[in-house]
């Protein structure tokens, strides 16, 4: 059996790290460690983890809470203490669905020369009410490199095997908005493997607080800059004019052969925001 290892960054989420907590607890699979960086949280999130971690059936979960430089570092403090061979983020705002880590391990078993997995999730609202289901594509270099925004959910739908850091690769810190973006592209060019798993492994929750919410605009530029280092076929036109115009057309291709994907399979007929 694999182990897991779950990190959590968490900063003033005390009205929803209780779910986050749960959804990790009511996992069956029971190799599994919940490792929460707090930044220091001024609301109930420190007597939240106090709570639980005191109580018999919680050894699984550990936390400390210190000042960090962000969301990034944060994680990466987690991936460093992570003793899992499987390690998956999940803010502390969001949930994973019942049976999440036993899909994961089934894929693993079936790929196991596969280094990344990531699957279909939901969309809740702040009350945990379902707002939609998003079911994503296979795997496709061109797509993840050139569509407008980054299909694979990080959080709650990501899962990554430790050797990954083992090679010394973690978030790079200078991104606050799109850094699992310029991480993926940074795996792709070291060789490691994706594959879409299936099945709705968590949900991601939109609310008034939320970084996706407030900093779309923040989050498009850090995406345009992990593309511009990491696209070598960006990286080989000289001027920035033709660099616009190449990377609007591919985006543009990009954008046209997902959404041929999800139409062929079926997916979001009924749904405007792909």
């Amino acid at each position: 059996m694999h182990t897991v290892s779950i990190v959590t960054p968490s900063y003033n989420q005390g009205k929803f790290i209780e779910d986050c907590l749960l959804s990790v607890k009511r996992q069956t699979y029971a190799a599994a460690e919940h490792i929460v960086i707090d930044g220091g949280s001024t609301d109930d999130t420190v007597k939240i983890l106090k709570r639980y971690s005191s109580q018999p059936g919680w050894e699984h979960l550990k936390w400390i809470s210190e000042p960090d430089r962000g969301q990034s570092d944060a994680l990466n403090k987690g991936f460093r203490l992570a003793t899992g061979e499987i390690v998956g983020w999940l803010n502390s705002d969001d949930t994973y669905a019942d049976g999440c880590f036993d899909a994961i391990a089934r894929a693993i078993a079936s790929h196991p020369d596969v280094d990344v997995f990531y699957g279909d999730y939901n969309w809740i609202d702040e009350r945990g009410g379902l707002l939609k289901t998003r079911r994503e594509i296979e795997f496709s270099r061109f797509i993840v490199l050139f569509n407008r925004m980054c299909f694979i959910q990080s959080s709650g739908a990501l899962f990554l095997k430790r050797n990954i850091f083992q090679g010394g690769h973690f978030l790079d810190e200078e991104f606050c908005y799109a850094m699992d973006y310029e991480f993926y592209l940074r795996l792709l060019n070291n060789g490691y493997r994706f594959r879409h798993v299936g099945k709705v492994l968590g949900s991601f929750r939109w609310h008034s607080d939320s970084k996706t919410s407030n900093f779309a605009s923040k989050q498009a530029l850090e995406i345009s800059a992990a593309r511009e280092k990491h696209a070598a076929c960006l990286k080989r036109i000289n001027g920035s004019a033709a660099k616009i115009v190449t990377a609007t057309f591919l985006g543009a291709l990009a954008t046209v052969l997902r959404w041929s994907e999800k139409a062929a399979r079926g997916y979001y007929f009924d749904q405007r925001r792909f």
